[in-house]
């Protein structure tokens, strides 16, 4: 697999096998691949036209280990204009309501109560009548739990009977990265700053305070597509490496109508390829 830069910084070649795939970089990280580039003389099968270029192709076992590969180096992969129907994904569970805020709001991991987490989530809007103007807001782990300790407002970081771990966090994570608090307490971090925000923020509060560390963390909130899935990279050897991605309100829920629904799965674990 090679990736070479063509005219501009902005679009560039992905070459997968006897493949080439047209990719952008519209975020300062991850990748988006818009499908095959028009058929050229290096293929020499008939699926660099397929309109299901990501199981035809870039899943299919000679390059399903590439791809992931992929994933693992970008963090997140963004695959636009795929048109399937495979019966691996399953539906997205969990509503946002006015009064509370869904579990899905929140930056997590998928498969936090998993033995080991999901390596790769893939995250698709199917095609379908009704468009998603909700946003899934993706970003670097320690950038999201950096970011909502940057967010938090002072009174509740250091006020009176204030969190000793939550103060000591802030003032580690305003330093250079390599001066962060280890990875290995950032799980701890982020479920303490979490649960302050659910006690004392309302849910629109804390909807706002969130599209905030949305802010903060320059997350990847580009609208969807149909037909698009993103994969991110939810699980690495390296916590620093890893994806954190949540459902973020661009707006009040009262303001929200009806939404396209999202479908998911753990690609390297829940497609096996064929």
């Amino acid at each position: 697999m090679t990736v070479a830069s063509s005219a501009t910084d902005a679009h560039s070649i992905l070459t997968l096998g006897n493949i080439q795939y047209h990719t952008t970089r519209p975020h300062h990280f991850g990748i988006v691949i818009h499908g095959p580039a028009p058929a050229n003389a290096q293929a020499s099968t008939g699926d660099a036209g397929s309109s299901d270029y990501l199981h035809d192709h870039l899943l299919s076992p000679p390059y399903k280990d590439a791809f992931l590969t992929l994933v693992e180096t970008e963090g997140l992969v963004v695959c636009k204009n795929v048109l399937t129907q495979d019966s691996t994904y399953r539906k997205v569970r969990g509503k946002s309501s006015g009064g509370k805020l869904s579990q899905a709001e929140y930056y997590h991991h998928d498969g936090c109560s998993c033995p080991t987490k999901p390596q790769v989530v893939e995250i698709r809007l199917p095609h379908q009548d009704v468009g998603r103007d909700v946003a899934t807001a993706i970003a670097p782990f320690g950038d999201v739990v950096r970011a909502m300790l940057a967010a938090l407002p002072e009174p509740l970081k250091s006020g009176p009977g204030g969190d000793r771990l939550i103060v000591d966090a802030a003032a580690a994570f305003a330093l250079t990265p390599d001066q962060w608090p280890d990875v290995a307490l950032w799980d701890k971090i982020q479920g303490r700053i979490t649960r302050m925000v659910r006690r004392e923020l309302d849910a629109e509060a804390s909807r706002a305070w969130f599209r905030s560390v949305d802010d903060i963390s320059q997350a990847y909130v580009l609208p969807w597509e149909m037909g698009e899935s993103r994969l991110m990279q939810n699980n690495h050897a390296d916590l620093a490496k890893t994806m954190q991605h949540r459902r973020s309100m661009q707006k009040p829920k009262s303001e929200t109508g009806q939404n396209g629904s999202l479908v998911k799965r753990w690609t390297a674990e829940e497609y096996p390829g064929k």
